[in-house]
């Protein structure tokens, strides 16, 4: 569960405008939709950690109702797991007794809304739900929340996985208007589910819901693989550079093994926003991860770049895996949104910078693949293609994934795009999970016969001479 916060503002117009344009707070929020007003829930999730719990009082207004020190992150549901593997989760007896009973208490009033389980660009199904409390309800000092909840597939709740997690909430004034917003979730594999949920407070009034829910991929999507199995609970993962083992896809041909170069632009779907969205992270990170659990590719280079920065963040030489945890803490590195006196004084720098680039990474030796992947790079000038002409033939194919979740808004093609052209390249552009996985499939399969056209090529050659 994450209760939402944001950043301490100095004036009342700062938070007027973030309002008024969530997508400028740096954190990851959605356009309204059309003829729905206001995007309330999205633009409280932009807010995201920074010490200052919100409520939204009557009118759809959001105010902070008191200030506190949080940890750096603050904890979602945790995942309780039993003494020993097999034994029962350990839980009080009312608690228990509350999540059997499958009814809806209301001693601590709360609204529970459900959430529709969507899958994602990491390939695991989200269910989750949101909570709203009164604030009079919560005008104790010192007051805590718990949140307990399982989850069970269909028909098998002796199977059950449970979650907790402990909410402290600060000092509220009794007499404060409105409601308190909180929100939680876990990843799912296919299959149909059902959730008991509960809340309690000290003094134990309980607040309890029950739903069901489905994780389906359609049936036109059915040769996808995810990135967890059909009927598996999990805990919802925190960060996309986190050590899950990718889950690699059965092979049936072990004729070749691809050595694949992989250019990935680590840049925000909002040109203009300051900073690295985590909703675009997860996409980027989540091609990285298909690609590597394709089962004919042995090893994988890795160049995380920035084009607005002008510099390669990361770079990772041929290995079977990509080691994630050193790409998430130099993309910390990143100060999107800053210009030097030096990048203002180059009339050109971004162009100059992606052709050095490509001249450098597209010609190596050794590689069946050369693939970019990243959201539009709309560049003031494009790379010239007689320039780009001169690197010579490249034996292996170049692809592009376009990273673009609103195709119809910028349909013209990008700065990569045309520059690939001068490789006889091909673009996908990903806009959903499926686009991720198909355009995957199919890269990787013109990869394999392309290798196996080379080796042919090559023993035919050397057997005429």
């Amino acid at each position: 569960m994450a209760v939402r916060f944001s950043k301490s503002l100095c004036r009342g117009r700062d938070l007027l405008r973030l309002l008024r344009n969530p997508r400028k707070t740096g954190t990851a929020s959605s356009a309204p939709r059309k003829g729905s007003g206001f995007p309330f829930r999205e633009s409280l999730r932009a807010f995201a950690s920074f010490g200052l719990l919100w409520a939204v009082a009557p009118f759809g207004i959001v105010i902070p109702i008191a200030s506190f020190v949080l940890p750096a992150r603050l904890p979602g549901q945790q995942l309780i797991r039993p003494a020993e593997p097999g034994d029962p989760v350990n839980l009080l007896p009312s608690d228990l007794a509350t999540l059997e009973s499958d009814e809806i208490r209301k001693d601590l009033p709360c609204t529970v809304t459900p959430r529709k389980t969507e899958l994602g660009f990491d390939l695991r199904f989200h269910a989750g739900y949101d909570v709203a409390i009164p604030l009079r309800e919560l005008s104790d000092t010192d007051e805590m929340l718990t949140v307990i909840f399982r989850v069970f597939k269909e028909g098998d709740k002796d199977h059950s996985a449970y979650f907790s997690q402990h909410i402290h909430v600060p000092a509220i004034e009794a007499d404060a208007r409105g409601d308190a917003s909180l929100e939680g979730g876990m990843d799912l594999g296919e299959g149909k589910y059902h959730v008991d949920w509960l809340m309690r407070d000290r003094s134990e009034r309980i607040c309890s819901f029950s739903w069901d829910t489905e994780a389906e991929i359609p049936q036109k999507d059915r040769p996808m693989s995810l990135f967890i199995s059909s009927g598996q609970i999990a805990q919802a993962i925190s960060e996309p550079f986190s050590d899950e083992p990718v889950i690699h896809r059965v092979s049936i041909d072990h004729s070749a093994d691809l050595n694949v170069k992989l250019l990935v632009n680590f840049a925000p779907q909002d040109a203009d926003s300051a900073a690295l969205q985590r909703s675009d992270t997860d996409a980027l990170v989540s091609i990285v991860k298909t690609i590597e659990s394709d089962p004919n590719v042995a090893r994988i280079s890795l160049v995380a770049f920035n084009i607005q920065e002008r510099r390669v963040v990361y770079q990772q030489d041929a290995a079977p895996t990509v080691d994630l945890a050193s790409l998430g803490k130099a993309l910390n590195t990143m100060k999107l949104g800053t210009v030097t006196l030096t990048d203002l004084s180059q009339k050109h720098g971004e162009t100059d910078f992606l052709q050095d680039l490509i001249e450098k990474e597209v010609s190596g030796p050794n590689t069946d693949a050369v693939i970019f992947a990243g959201p539009k790079a709309m560049l003031n000038a494009d790379v010239p293609q007689d320039d780009l002409k001169r690197i010579g033939d490249v034996e292996c194919p170049v692809f592009y994934m376009n990273y673009n979740l609103n195709p119809q808004a910028i349909p013209w093609k990008d700065s990569i795009s045309h520059a690939i052209r001068a490789f006889k390249g091909t673009e996908y552009t990903i806009s959903r999970p499926r686009d991720l996985w198909f355009s995957t499939t199919e890269m990787l399969s013109r990869i394999l016969r392309a290798k196996r056209q080379r080796v042919i090529s090559a023993v035919t050659n050397s057997g005429s001479q």
